[in-house]
């Protein structure tokens, strides 16, 4: 049949179907896409002081921004609780991983709340290096105290700050201690760098530990063994009690060797057992003998004056290094003087100074 066009038939047959709904959905995606509207100051201010978690909760999205707006508001909202802050208790809590500091946080913030105080655990998450993202999983991990009325639970991403602390902690701390939360609890991702971090902003500083995970002594750095007020070995319990108690022992004998901290208080190791609820009652006459010792002897006042004046150091390197690079013409300026760097025509030290120049003008 040539010159005649042939038809086939083919026992293969794909049928149309039924239209799939969207991935995603559409109105969700549209509402997204609504920027919530910004409350006045006073709004925050008033709903702040009178306990409104979904205020409080707005207030510290507006801290942790970084939108001009926001910082704007958010500055406004500090400087205005400032003065309802500073009767709170801040705790620093850090551990290896593993040491189970969730399961430990829920049992020890349940002792506190059965006891009227008000807690709020600030669990900083580690951000994604790539992507900047965070699972944000504590209020997971805290079911029983993320439902109590005199609890408070806010995680909040790293965003790839210093060991994984978040830039606006301590501007988050005093919005909770301006809504009532008389005990502020500060949770790190992990031992490392953060926890210099966190102990330049708490009170109290414990380490927690896991016993039998090979070398006890070996398994923390020294620095922040000496940073800690308290050293608790958790999960001491079933056939792990000898080894939490011998580990305690280890531990106990490590810290006679290092000098007395300036709070003039010797760190204590106990140790419990989160999961079963043994021994937190003791962890807290800890912190409370060691709060009693370091108010006497004025400790207790003369860290939160020097933690004020790191507060605004570390403001003004911030505010600097912002506007440095929001000047107008550091951009270009950094493309060009990044072209001769990797060309190896200048050194990159000649670089910085040549933007350092560009900045103040050859002042």
């Amino acid at each position: 049949m040539e010159g005649k066009e042939r038809k086939f038939k083919s026992a293969l047959k794909v049928n149309e179907g039924i239209e799939q709904p969207p991935q995603v959905n559409a109105d969700y995606v549209k509402n997204l896409k609504h920027k919530r509207a910004l409350l006045p100051v006073d709004e925050y201010f008033r709903g702040i002081l009178a306990g409104n978690r979904t205020i409080l909760s707005q207030a510290i999205t507006l801290v942790e921004s970084s939108l001009p707006d926001h910082h704007r508001i958010a500055q406004q909202l500090v400087e205005r609780c400032l003065p309802y802050t500073g009767n709170s208790i801040r705790l620093g809590i850090t551990g290896v991983p593993g040491a189970g500091k969730s399961t430990f946080i829920e049992a020890f913030g349940k002792f506190l709340t059965r006891q009227d105080h008000r807690v709020a655990v600030l669990a900083i998450d580690p951000s994604s290096q790539r992507s900047k993202g965070s699972i944000l999983g504590d209020k997971t991990r805290m079911e029983e105290l993320s439902t109590d009325r005199n609890a408070f639970i806010r995680p909040s991403p790293s965003a790839g700050s210093l060991g994984g602390v978040a830039r606006k902690t301590r501007e988050t701390t005093v919005l909770c201690e301006a809504a009532g939360f008389d005990i502020i609890i500060i949770e790190t991702v992990g031992v490392g760098q953060s926890e210099t971090a966190v102990h330049s902003m708490v009170d109290f500083f414990l380490l927690l530990m896991l016993s039998g995970a090979g070398d006890e002594l070996q398994g923390i750095k020294r620095g922040i063994m000496e940073m800690a007020d308290a050293i608790i070995i958790n999960k001491a319990d079933g056939d792990n009690r000898q080894r939490a108690n011998m580990a305690r022992q280890e531990y106990q004998n490590a810290l006679h060797l290092f000098p007395l901290p300036p709070s003039g208080w010797s760190p204590v190791v106990d140790v419990c057992s989160a999961l079963e609820k043994q021994n937190i009652d003791k962890v807290w006459s800890i912190i409370t003998d060691y709060l009693a010792r370091v108010r006497e002897n004025g400790y207790f006042t003369r860290k939160r004056v020097e933690q004020a004046r790191n507060i605004m150091a570390e403001a003004v390197e911030q505010e600097l290094r912002d506007r440095f690079y929001q000047h107008p013409g550091i951009a270009d300026q950094m493309n060009t003087l990044n072209e001769l760097v990797d060309k190896q025509q200048i050194s990159s030290y000649e670089a910085a100074r040549r933007l350092i120049e560009f900045y103040t003008g050859g002042h």
